[in-house]
């Protein structure tokens, strides 16, 4: 064999290697991912603030009826590492402009094994790849779908935690020193125990995008029927706002499963975070 098609013939193969390796990395995503799917039976449920000191913001009020579908939420947190096979196997690129700026200024927090930090649009475009892959109806849960999951099917709780109550460092860890510590990291996915429903870290570690568009009076009129938010968000600066839940590792006492937060669609925050969901 001339030097030629030897060079030919090891290019080829290490191709080959390099396409089933990172074949490989795919098939085992979608099967690890699809495995987290915890089943929730649908029902009904009072939604937002009960007015026992659960939360402070006026747009978790009024507590209002939600009847919901089933479905299927992942247990744990999306993780970097997963969220960074995405992006490399696809070609996608962050909405969030200073995106490959934040990962080189804090690198300790784009670890594989910590909740991904992406804006709204990143993890809404992760979750519907997944459901490319496995032919299913995926996509971020619904903000009731989210509150209702926590609650483990809407009970009167406030923390999603494994007893409902939230111990430091037992159950939920403890609040950084401000918001301003940007040495404060998140656990990785599964740190604490689920809370009934086997749904890990949904208070106190990332605070989680969901699917609903952000307006401060939405509860006020909000349809019973599985909600899905507002048609539109209240926009800030140039971004629309969408809604968070489950506080984060910035904010103790604010991490219960009512409080929510609106954030600029375009911002990949350092305490953000996200899960599936499955129709």
């Amino acid at each position: 064999m001339n030097t030629a098609l030897k060079t030919v013939v090891l290019l080829s193969t290490i191709t080959l290697a390099a396409c089933t390796s990172t074949e490989d990395k795919i098939n085992d995503l979608l099967k690890r991912h699809m495995n987290a799917f915890v089943f929730v039976e649908g029902g009904s449920f009072m939604m937002g603030n009960p007015g026992l000191g659960w939360a402070l913001g006026a747009d978790s009020y009024p507590a209002h009826k939600v009847t919901l579908d089933s479905f299927s939420i992942q247990k744990y947190e999306v993780t970097q590492g997963d969220m960074d096979l995405f992006m490399e196997v696809t070609g996608y690129v962050s909405t969030y402009k200073n995106y490959d700026r934040k990962r080189n200024k804090y690198p300790n927090r784009f670890v594989n094994e910590l909740p991904a930090a992406v804006t709204w649009g990143d993890a809404r475009a992760f979750c519907q790849w997944l459901g490319m892959l496995s032919k299913q109806s995926i996509d971020l849960p619904t903000e009731a779908q989210w509150e209702y999951a926590a609650r483990s099917r809407g009970q009167m709780v406030r923390f999603a935690t494994d007893t409902g109550e939230a111990v430091e460092d037992i159950n939920m860890a403890k609040a950084a020193k401000s918001i301003f510590d940007r040495d404060a990291l998140p656990f990785p996915p599964g740190h604490f125990p689920p809370n009934p429903l086997g749904l890990y870290d949904m208070a106190g570690n990332a605070v989680e995008w969901v699917y609903d568009n952000y307006q401060p009076d939405y509860y006020q009129h909000s349809p019973e029927l599985n909600p899905k938010g507002p048609p539109k968000g209240h926009v800030h600066d140039i971004f629309e706002q969408k809604v968070a839940r489950g506080g984060s590792f910035y904010d103790y006492w604010g991490n219960t499963t009512v409080s929510k937060l609106n954030i600029p669609s375009g911002i990949a925050g350092l305490d953000t975070g996200f899960r599936c969901a499955m129709e």
